[in-house]
């Protein structure tokens, strides 16, 4: 095999594993996303469900002493809904910070075995680099005493 389809070979396997790492880093993303995306609506769903229950009551009041008891319930979903804005960006910063260290391990393992094929290759061409070298030294060494 040539130098040329040496080197060409391994561009090529260097890109595919580049591309693969990219898809793969595309997927933990994504799907970290769609766990954000999930606890969100979750959350908004369940601030939706109260505010609509506490707006009907607010329908049936009809004179002072029930709006007098709408007023605490109202007091309590605005609590309960600040208590699970906390709780929903506490799961949504979880989610991002295990999102991220997965991308950071990923980019990690790549820049390893980078490494690893990098160190071989240089290596190999030392190798071939030595043998030459020797070779080369031998001809001069036949050359001069001609």
């Amino acid at each position: 095999m040539s130098t040329f389809e040496q080197v060409s070979s391994q561009f090529l396997a260097f890109g595919k594993s580049q591309a693969d790492a990219a898809l793969k880093a595309q997927s933990l993303a994504l799907a970290g996303f769609e766990r954000i995306a999930d606890i969100e609506l979750q959350a908004f769903e369940s601030q939706v469900n109260a505010t609509v229950e506490f707006l009907n009551s607010l329908g049936e009041v009809r004179d002072f002493e029930s709006a007098r008891t709408v007023w605490p319930r109202g007091f309590a979903l605005a609590k309960q809904s600040a208590e699970k804005a906390y709780a929903a960006s506490l799961e949504v910063f979880d989610v991002a910070v295990k999102t991220n260290e997965a991308l950071g391990t990923l980019a990690k393992e790549k820049i390893e075995s980078t490494n690893e094929v990098l160190a071989q290759q240089v290596n190999a061409v030392k190798g071939q680099f030595e043998k030459s070298s020797e070779e080369l030294v031998k001809r001069v060494k036949k050359a001069v005493a001609k």
